[in-house]
């Protein structure tokens, strides 16, 4: 058996070592290679082939009897077109790590799995927390910092797994006894060929599941709704309100009655209650347990970081990071959720729309704009609320500095990438530059809340 790996980043790496020690050959394939990159080949002890011309890639696939390619590598790439041509199938690292699994000696663990736009990655945490404080011994893998393939070597009895389209786009073999889609707004269209394949990789996500297993959908979500009705397991639907698992009065329920107060949350902001609920139907609706462990889990867990993260409050006047808002969507779920709002915005546009950020004009204030974005942002923003545009981030904290009041909040949503000003790291190079550059401001302010740890997420 032989395995074309194409990209060599985490996932890749992560990918290959899980290959190697299931005595599969594999060949390395990479765009581009740098000298970490190259280290990395020599390190796993394959060879590694980079940018090969179209017929020495063909020559590649003929050698190989499936291909697996990193999460980086987009949908309309030319590795997939000569796959097909080649009759190669394509499979994800999330498919192959499912598949060891079902051969598992003793038998599979269970797998709980969460996609969506948004809130991936602190509802599959907080599931974690969840599962853990019920005495389960959970990961969160796939789209985090452990892919699956590596997850499957861990002490753990049960696995809740981040599904990104990036993933799930390859992914025909794989299942979670409950499976929940957060929600769908425009999103990777630099990497999905249109909307419509990006709403079928993530629609993956329901497709293998039994009767027996639980699909779980976002009750206000249309696109989410119509997919599970569709879905083979039995339904379930979380929302505040009119949803199986809702909010009622200073509670957070289920069918089978209350799961916790909603004081119990470290934070309860609306999609604080929304991912909360989604995690409590994942791991009760599996019967790994029961609402006590719903509750202490939301008592113990804290979001992770650059997503409406507190960064510092002097003068009346609050800031907040949310540089994980890579898109319109989030941006404009972080911005409705405070009253009165002097927004950071923009960076590198993804493609998308940025309309949906200025939904709710009422709530802003004044806007700053930043980024390859910022004429964007201001034209969106234009007869809404006065935008100024900033140099840098520094400029963008001086001048939101100027403009906020008392009462008001300034936060950083870019609704957009940070690869133009961060492009080696991200959103979390940039969410941690927002928080140093208003600590600095801020210097010497008593109520200034410590810096949050690092973020232990990863982009969706």
């Amino acid at each position: 058996m032989t395995t074309l790996v194409y990209g060599l980043a985490v996932a890749g790496a992560a990918t290959v070592r899980a290959l190697q020690r299931r005595d599969v050959d594999v060949v390395a394939v990479d765009d581009a290679a740098t000298p970490a990159r190259r280290d990395l080949a020599a390190e796993l002890g394959v060879d590694l082939e980079v940018g090969p011309s179209d017929g020495r890639l063909a020559e590649l696939l003929d050698v190989v009897d499936e291909v697996v390619p990193a999460p980086g590598v987009p949908e309309g790439h030319r590795l997939f077109e000569a796959a097909r041509a080649a009759g190669r199938p394509v499979r994800s690292e999330i498919e192959l790590a499912y598949r060891w699994e079902q051969d598992r000696p003793g038998g599979p663990r269970p797998m709980l799995a969460v996609t969506g736009t948004d809130g991936k990655t602190t509802t599959t945490f907080l599931a974690v927390e969840m599962l853990t404080a019920g005495g389960v011994k959970a990961v969160a893998a796939g789209n985090t910092d452990v892919p699956l393939v590596e997850a499957l070597d861990l002490d753990v009895d049960a696995f809740v797994v981040e599904c990104a389209s990036f993933r799930l786009a390859w992914t025909e073999h794989f299942r979670g006894e409950a499976a929940v889609w957060l929600n769908l707004a425009p999103d990777h269209l630099n990497w999905h060929a249109s909307l419509a394949t990006y709403e079928a990789a993530k629609a993956r996500i329901f497709d293998q599941q039994r009767a027996s297993d639980t699909a779980i959908g976002f009750v206000d979500d249309p696109a989410v709704m119509a997919h599970l009705h569709a879905a083979p397991a039995r339904h379930r639907t979380f929302g505040l309100t009119g949803a199986d698992y809702h909010v009622a009065g200073d509670r957070l329920t289920g069918p089978a009655g209350p799961l916790a107060r909603v004081a119990t949350l470290g934070r309860a902001l609306p999609h604080d209650l929304t991912n909360g609920l989604a995690a409590a139907a994942l791991v009760t609706e599996t019967g790994l347990v029961g609402p006590e462990a719903v509750a202490a889990g939301l008592a113990s867990f804290r979001s992770p970081a650059h997503r409406i993260e507190l960064v510092g409050q002097a003068g009346g006047v609050r800031w907040y990071n949310d540089s994980k808002a890579t898109t319109p969507h989030a941006a404009a779920v972080a911005i409705r959720a405070f009253p009165r709002v002097v927004l950071v915005a923009g960076g590198l546009n993804k493609g998308l729309d940025l309309t949906p950020m200025a939904a709710a004009p009422d709530r802003v204030r004044a806007v700053v704009a930043i980024g390859e974005a910022a004429p964007l942002v201001a034209a969106v923003f234009a007869g809404v609320a006065p935008v100024s545009t900033a140099a840098s981030m520094s400029d963008a904290v001086e001048q939101a500095g100027r403009l906020a009041e008392p009462g008001d909040v300034v936060l950083l949503s870019p609704g957009c990438a940070s690869f133009d000003w961060y492009p080696d790291g991200g959103y979390p190079a940039r969410g941690d530059d927002f928080r140093r550059l208003v600590a600095a401001r801020l210097d010497n302010i008593s109520d200034r809340p410590p810096a949050a740890p690092h973020d232990p997420g990863s982009p969706s």
